[in-house]
């Protein structure tokens, strides 16, 4: 496969030190964080939410392919893209000519009210990669916790149904019936209960679904009483879990059985992030519903859900968005779909290869503080020994120029960009394992 190209840098308003591509990647000028870095954090926290966590302290301005650039200048290697968000790397030129063309003749026009024809045109391309065999509609929002919250309507009303099963370690995002289906971390439900009624929380895994069959069917809610089960094929938040191989498969089953509406939270894992379009379709399930955001339109706000056409049976009015399917985010993900159809996904799959088998002897060479490595293509966790393990690796990386998140109670994540070459992952590898050799060193002196 040719190394894939990447576009040149662009001018930016903002003043922040010398775009130059001849520059290494990582290239750290300063400290960490920087002067102007410094500068701009203490304005951000007198007057920004508090609520926002932050992994690290940078201050990003411009951003080309897999390379961040923050406010002094420094040069990062971005192995989070946004949360798995920049599916087609910062900035890709046929994304931006995209969003540019179509902001040029219509910002907005409520799709509630007039029938936008790129919405139409989305809806299309989702049906036809969908990872349903049978004709499907979908609705667009402008968010992953907008397209759970519109999937628990559907199912509700569809079914007439009112109870839905969640996993636990499962995210599924932070508007109230999504963090009421979220359990992967309580600090999410604290102080804002009570919380939607009728969700039940089992382990993720076949151990769950044991426990629905024996515990949960038999003994507090029968089986006719549930719309819908929600599930992410591999766990995000949770700590990039992959489940056992029969567990997809046996849900599907169980949700057959019991006519229960299967769910497919893609919100992460989906967009051709795990080498095919759909990670479910790595176990050769079809679920009735599909629920797609983050990499779906590279970096601008879009979620979707695509459902069997026979379930769309809520009438005129019955959901809706003002923004949502905002034509300027449906350009950029109709030229997002064609990249990734292309040439993308594929490269997903060969850089993830890449990445898992050079990070797996870390088991062995750092056995005093890393217990796994795991993922499907471009979508890696490695399992430390602690949270305190994982976030010291990660401010390691930072360190070093290489951007990474934590996830689950002790495990770093990597979602970078489907556009990664070959040599930036090299680069990657050898960042982290200099950061995982340095943490591991670090420990042991404290030992």
């Amino acid at each position: 496969m040719t190394e894939l190209a990447r576009p040149t840098a662009k001018a930016s308003v903002v003043e922040a030190g010398p775009t130059n591509q001849a520059r290494p990647v990582p290239d750290i000028v300063t400290e960490l964080p920087g002067p102007r870095a410094r500068e701009h954090i203490a304005i951000d926290e007198r007057y920004v939410t508090p609520s926002l966590p932050r992994a690290y302290k940078i201050v990003p301005v411009r951003g080309d392919g897999v390379v961040i650039e923050d406010i002094d200048g420094n040069r990062f290697l971005d192995f989070a893209a946004g949360i798995a968000v920049n599916s087609t790397g910062h900035a890709h030129p046929d994304v931006v000519a995209a969003i540019t063309e179509q902001a040029a003749s219509l910002l907005h026009c409520a799709s509630s009210d007039y029938y936008l024809p790129v919405y139409a045109e989305v809806a299309r391309e989702l049906d036809r990669i969908a990872p349903i065999d049978t004709p499907t509609r979908t609705f667009l929002c402008n968010s992953g916790a907008e397209a759970v919250e519109a999937a628990m309507k559907l199912a509700r009303h569809h079914t007439g149904r009112q109870n839905l099963v969640a996993f636990l370690g499962a995210f599924h995002g932070r508007t109230y019936g999504a963090m009421t289906l979220t359990g992967s971390k309580a600090k999410y439900h604290a102080h804002y209960s009570p919380l939607l009624p009728g969700v039940y929380h089992v382990p993720y895994g076949n151990a769950g679904l044991d426990e629905l069959e024996q515990r949960v069917f038999r003994r507090l809610m029968p089986a006719s009483e549930f719309a819908a089960v929600f599930v992410e094929p591999i766990q995000g938040e949770g700590g990039y879990v992959v489940p056992e191989p029969d567990f997809l498969p046996r849900l599907r089953d169980l949700c057959d059985r019991h006519g229960i509406l299967l769910v497919d939270d893609e919100i992460q894992s989906g967009m051709g992030r795990t080498g095919r379009w759909w990670a479910i379709q790595h176990w050769d399930v079809q679920p009735d519903i599909v629920l797609a955001a983050k990499g779906i339109a590279s970096g601008l706000p879009l979620g979707a859900m695509v459902a069997r056409s026979e379930l769309m049976t809520w009438p005129a009015g019955a959901h809706g968005s003002t923004f949502g399917g905002n034509p300027v985010s449906c350009a950029a993900a109709l030229a997002t779909i064609r990249l990734i159809e292309g040439v993308f996904m594929a490269n997903a799959a060969e850089r993830g290869a890449q990445l898992l088998d050079g990070m797996r002897p870390l088991v062995r060479r750092h056995e005093r503080i890393v217990r796994d490595v795991r993922g499907l293509g471009l979508m890696i966790g490695v399992e430390f020994d602690s949270a305190a393990t994982a976030d010291a690796v990660q401010e390691a990386c930072f360190q070093r120029g290489l951007l990474v998140l934590t996830a689950g109670e002790n495990v770093v994540r990597m979602s970078p960009a489907l556009s990664l070459t070959r040599e930036e992952a090299t680069i990657g590898l050898d960042l982290f394992g200099q950061a995982v050799a340095a943490v591991d060193r670090e420990v042991q002196a404290a030992d």
